[in-house]
């Protein structure tokens, strides 16, 4: 059957990337999985994930980055690092990566996303929003556009709300800092347990060329939600001020829930410590 998935390659085995890896294993999947550091080859070796150093800022790796690809699904799960400044090598990757899979043997592409993708326009947003509230300017979006471009593979954009879970403790994010903006804005988050979850849904019924909002059912606002974090790890609250406009977007999962039947582990952020 030429679209059975038995194969799958994750490039990209991080916070997200690992547990996720760890799971297709146990479901029976051949997985392979791809680290930037020799460190963490054999970390994957004794999971019985595949493993390989690969790195698409060195073009001399094409070799090995082929080898990656011969699979029949692969995950794209290395973000662009906004914050650490590397936003500038993050598309040149993309482009790198592109090329390559238009020579593989890759029949399902996911490539993980996040819902920074659209500005706060102080509404829900469903995945058929108009352009305007997207940030076209974002690299992430760019990256979904470059890799959504093929007649090679099938790809499915999983666009992902805050990310929360294993060593992302939400009680640190804000804790102790004062004059946080936008006390009453609703958070969109979810679960790493949910992320591996959705996943594994879309995989195993093999649903492509789609896009998929994913984030928790409920919305609590800021405050309510980052002052209980924090407490929940004894540290010091942070202080909101009301000071500016109103600005936030509230992400709808309405479309993932109802065409993969998916219930939520975690539906209430305010659950998740």
């Amino acid at each position: 059957m030429k679209n059975l998935i038995e194969r799958i390659s994750i490039l990209g085995c991080g916070w997200l990337g690992l547990p996720l890896a760890e799971q297709l294993v146990t479901a029976g999947y051949q997985v392979a999985g791809s680290t930037t550091t020799f460190e963490k080859l054999e970390i994957l070796r004794q999971k019985n994930i595949l493993p390989y150093q690969i790195n698409l800022l060195d073009q001399a790796n094409s070799e090995t980055l082929l080898e990656f690809l011969e699979t029949d699904c692969l995950i794209i799960s290395f973000p662009p690092r906004l914050r650490a400044g590397l936003e500038k090598e993050y598309l040149p990757q993309i482009h790198f990566l592109k090329n390559a899979l238009d020579h593989s043997s890759v029949k399902f592409v996911l490539f993980i996303s996040s819902t920074s993708v659209y500005r706060d326009v102080n509404q829900v947003i469903t995945e058929n929003e108009p352009s305007d509230a997207l940030d076209l300017a974002s690299p992430l979006y760019q990256a979904e556009e470059i890799i959504r471009e093929s007649s090679f593979y099938q790809t499915t954009v999983l666009r992902f709300g805050g990310l929360v879970g294993g060593s992302r403790q939400p009680g640190r994010f804000l804790a102790g800092k004062t004059q946080v903006p936008q006390p009453e804005a609703p958070v969109n988050l979810i679960h790493l347990n949910d992320c591996v979850g959705i996943i594994g849904q879309i995989i195993s019924q093999r649903v492509f060329n789609e896009m998929f909002h994913a984030a928790a059912d409920k919305h609590p606002s800021r405050q309510h939600f980052y002052t209980a974090a924090a407490q929940a790890l004894n540290l010091e609250p942070p202080q909101f001020t009301e000071s500016g406009p109103k600005a936030y977007k509230i992400i709808s999962n309405a479309k993932l829930k109802a065409q993969l039947a998916y219930e939520f582990i975690y539906p209430d952020p305010m659950f998740f410590f």
